[in-house]
């Protein structure tokens, strides 16, 4: 079983929905990545913040972080400039516990745009609160179809990444963030042609992150390597074979 988490919002958010529930709480989840969780052999669950994150996390075989709002900046240090986005403080709180439940445990976690920003917050890392744009590269909301290719990203050799999408692959692009300095234990491993980092790894941790949209395309590979890190023994990690990639993870 695979942990998805999702918004919240409020009955008078969403459209098309009855009055009487305009001041009721849901949660809501892009059926997206409960559909590449199946298609890849797991089995989705959607995460509400009700729940009580360790105990969930006990039950689960993997984490996913979805994409979503911005990470309050307050946990990084830094101050929301105007064009900062969205933030909320009750998923930030959800999310955080469950990454530090799912690494404890030892159970794989797939980050997947806010997610990875999460992550690398959660390892004490920080982020770029608002990408420059005049970066060089197309990163934020331009109106694109989610499968639409916008730039490449190279990817480190002997990374897991790199095993699974090869030196370069072209991705889509819908964040306005992004790292800035590294968290503990946080290997970059893939980045655009602006020098942005699109990609994380945790070498010693079962945890990949990427800053593009996966689910967007259909039968993606970061998904087989959720699944194929879920199937094994709890805790449980390949060793890396790669000299070179081994040496810039120490």
């Amino acid at each position: 079983m695979i942990g998805v988490t999702g918004h919240r919002r409020y009955g008078y958010e969403v459209q098309s929905l009855p009055s009487f529930v305009a001041h009721e709480p849901m949660d809501i989840y892009m059926s997206p990545y409960a559909r590449s969780i199946a298609e890849a052999g797991g089995a989705p669950v959607l995460l509400t913040r009700e729940a009580d994150p360790t105990a969930v996390v006990e039950r689960l075989d993997g984490l996913l972080l979805a994409g979503g709002e911005d990470v309050d900046p307050i946990r990084y240090g830094a101050a929301a400039p105007p064009e900062a986005g969205l933030i909320d403080p009750g998923r930030d709180e959800l999310e955080f516990a469950l990454y530090e439940a799912a690494v404890s445990r030892g159970i794989p976690v797939l980050g997947v745009c806010r997610g990875l920003q999460l992550i690398n917050v959660a390892c004490g890392g920080t982020l770029i609160v608002d990408i420059p744009h005049d970066s060089g590269e197309a990163h934020g909301f331009r109106g694109y179809p989610g499968a639409h290719r916008r730039h490449a990203v190279d990817i480190t050799e002997g990374s897991d990444l790199y095993r699974l999408l090869g030196s370069s692959v072209n991705v889509n692009s819908y964040h306005h963030q992004a790292v800035d300095e590294p968290g503990a234990g946080v290997v970059v491993t893939a980045r655009a042609g602006d020098g942005i980092v699109e990609a994380i790894e945790l070498p010693d941790r079962r945890v990949l992150a990427v800053q593009w949209h996966p689910e967007m395309f259909g039968g993606d590979p970061v998904f087989d390597w959720l699944i194929e890190q879920a199937r094994l023994p709890l805790g449980e990690k390949p060793e890396v074979e790669d000299d070179a990639f081994r040496a810039v993870c120490s």
